[in-house]
């Protein structure tokens, strides 16, 4: 057995989880065919059985799990699926150990990494800033989704790891000069202008972050990961038009879902007269006010006044396909080619709306963008509430 090097852990019991410290290479050697989740700590937990090519190994300590990891890589060339690491008093330690590992093993960053508490604190919450390399915090009521993560983190790990979109180098001279001379006047006038609409729009921010405290409980800001250019995960931001558990309810309204609920290809959500809109809410998003808040997105360079909408994780998972993710070479943007087209009609489909995303991407310039814009106000009133 490996000497602790981390805090003591509360005591589980160990329920059909092999402990890789008590036992020999035997075990290692069985994971040949097999996805195998490192789980540091003891757990009672076990994968369902519903995932027959997960197989979970159970060790004490970050000592024990750089051992199993040296192993996996010695004996198949392989890295763990995911690292489930348990949280407890003085686990700050381990967490440490952790990051000085992955300084040392930069291929490891590739690997989804998951802390598992009892209660999510914002203490808990704040050990993603701190350590970059957790990737979620789960409890023991969302471990059974563990696999679903885990695939979900490795696919956008993996995108995030292709590299940045660029221009052919055979491109002439001239057409080279010219695409830098058009990023820099799009930046230019998307810093321009959303800082000048900040600043006008203000007093109706202020008016209707009240009008929304005084509806319902919960934030005045929505804010949610979403994927922009060459599926960049930023931080999304919105006046909250639903209720405050919306999020919680979406898996009980997808047979609602106008765009179909196919389980194969691409997946876009949108919900006809959504129970889960605030009466507010529904004012809001009818005329456009709630997506104000995301010029601070432009401002921060998240996202351009003009471009393809920023994509929920969820539905940028489906969209990987070569055809598919052309769609994110253009920016994310507020108003695009699918907003002044089809936005806010029920009978558009997802592979139309893709294949809007990708017109703009091919045909994105400055000009063009000043068409669209000069286009958008008539798609800002729509008519039906979805």
């Amino acid at each position: 057995m490996d000497k602790l090097t981390t805090p003591t852990l509360q005591p589980f019991v160990c329920e059909n989880v092999p402990n890789v410290e008590a036992t020999t290479g035997a075990v290692i050697r069985d994971l040949v065919n097999e996805k195998t989740v490192l789980m540091v700590g003891q757990f009672q937990h076990k994968l369902s059985d519903d995932m027959p090519n997960f197989r979970n190994l159970l060790v004490s300590n970050v000592a024990g799990a750089e051992k199993v990891i040296t192993e996996l890589k010695r004996l198949y060339r392989r890295l763990p699926a995911a690292i489930v690491f348990r949280v407890n008093n003085g686990f700050e330690t381990g967490l440490s150990q952790w990051k000085e590992f992955f300084t040392l093993q930069p291929a490891m960053t590739a690997v989804p990494f998951f802390l598992l508490t009892d209660r999510v604190t914002d203490r808990v919450r704040s050990l993603k800033k701190e350590f970059p390399f957790v990737d979620d915090v789960i409890t023991r009521e969302t471990f059974n989704d563990l696999p679903g993560k885990i695939e979900f983190v490795t696919r956008f790990k993996n995108m995030q790891q292709l590299p940045p979109v660029q221009q052919e180098p055979a491109l002439p001279v001239l057409a080279q000069k010219s695409n830098r001379w058009g990023y820099f006047l799009k930046r230019t006038f998307d810093i321009i202008a959303s800082a000048s609409l900040l600043l006008l729009a203000s007093p109706v921010m202020l008016l209707i972050a009240i009008a929304i405290k005084l509806e319902s409980k919960g934030n005045v800001f929505y804010a949610s990961p979403r994927a922009g250019k060459n599926y960049k995960i930023f931080k999304f931001y919105k006046f909250r038009t639903m209720v405050a558990d919306a999020d919680k309810q979406l898996a009980k309204l997808k047979h609602l879902n106008q765009y179909g609920n196919n389980d194969k290809g691409a997946v876009f959500y949108k919900v006809s007269n959504d129970p889960r809109i605030t009466r507010l809410g529904n004012f809001l998003r009818n005329t456009s006010l709630d997506e104000i808040p995301q010029l601070f997105n432009v401002l921060k360079g998240d996202m351009s006044l003009v471009g393809n909408r920023p994509l929920p994780l969820y539905e940028a998972a489906t969209l990987t396909t070569d055809e598919w993710a052309e769609r994110f070479i253009a920016p994310a943007g507020i108003t695009g080619l699918w907003q002044i087209s089809k936005r806010g009609k029920k009978e558009m489909s997802a592979e139309e709306r893709i294949e809007l995303d990708i017109n703009y991407a091919h045909r994105n310039s400055f000009a063009y963008d000043m068409w669209l814009i000069m286009n958008t106000p008539k798609a800002l009133i729509q008519k039906d509430n979805v």
